[in-house]
């Protein structure tokens, strides 16, 4: 019995393969919303606004992504905890472990507890760098310049439109942006597959990842739409705020430095 759960969780949950379904898809979204409500109940404790976290974060996001991206192409080695929820759940405990002592700091010294965060998630992210020992430019530029594009129309857009004059939520949809690049790039120009149960549906139906940038935009303007105009708390607001962030940066970044990393 205990042998056939073990089984059916290392299929289903702890991947040494690729491949999401449904179930692992409901289920991992689950434990991420009553994530995302403990850490609510940790910034209002520690008396802090997520907001202020969207920056100094990116390098812990790039830490989880570019480890997974160097076992995606055999540079470390296929282990629990380097794969998917493992790195995920490695970096968001270092991660909040950081930006408890930052804050403990600041109140001892001074100290910006954001700069703080900002070094140590800088730290953690050098050996990895380090690790990439080449660099494909071309699909660097592909991916890079198609976000550039994407992203400088909503910028534009941004003039006229409240929702997108906020530069938080112009950068959460430019994460997704450039999420959905690097997904069209290697699935469209060289035949990397997608893992995501909806976006596998919709490709087959449209025979093409540029299918992810439609989806992308609708569902991320819609969801800081119902944020802006019916979250009334502050933290919870910019709480749901950066969880969509991490969501479009963290896998953009992965596929964005897969394909780089192995073409």
């Amino acid at each position: 019995m205990l042998s056939d759960i073990s089984e059916f969780i290392q299929q289903n949950f702890l991947y040494t393969h690729p491949g999401y379904t449904i179930l692992n898809t409901v289920v991992f979204g689950i434990i991420l919303g009553i994530a995302v409500i403990l850490i609510i109940k940790m910034f209002k404790y520690i008396k802090k606004d997520p907001k202020d976290l969207f920056i100094p974060l990116v390098p812990f996001i790039f830490f989880g992504s570019s480890a997974r991206a160097l076992v995606d192409n055999g540079i470390y080695p296929l282990v629990l905890c380097l794969v998917t929820p493992g790195i995920y759940i490695l970096t968001g405990f270092a991660a909040i472990a950081t930006l408890l002592l930052s804050v403990y700091v600041e109140r001892k010294t001074k100290f910006d507890y954001r700069y703080f965060i900002l070094i140590v998630g800088t730290v953690l992210c050098i050996p990895n760098i380090l690790s990439i020992n080449h660099l494909n430019w071309v699909t660097f530029f592909e991916v890079v310049g198609t976000w550039a594009v994407m992203t400088s129309i909503f910028a534009l857009i941004g003039r006229k439109w409240a929702l997108l004059k906020d530069k938080f939520n112009l950068g959460i949809l430019s994460a997704h942006l450039f999420d959905a690049s690097a997904t069209f790039i290697a699935i469209d120009f060289y035949g990397y597959g997608e893992q995501h149960v909806l976006p596998t549906a919709l490709m087959n139906i449209t025979g093409t990842a540029a299918v992810m940038f439609p989806l992308k935009i609708g569902v991320i303007l819609a969801a800081l739409y119902v944020v802006d105009e019916y979250v009334e708390d502050n933290t919870i607001k910019n709480m749901l705020k950066l969880a969509i962030f991490i969501l479009g940066l963290a896998p953009g970044l992965r596929d964005f430095l897969s394909l780089s990393i192995g073409t």
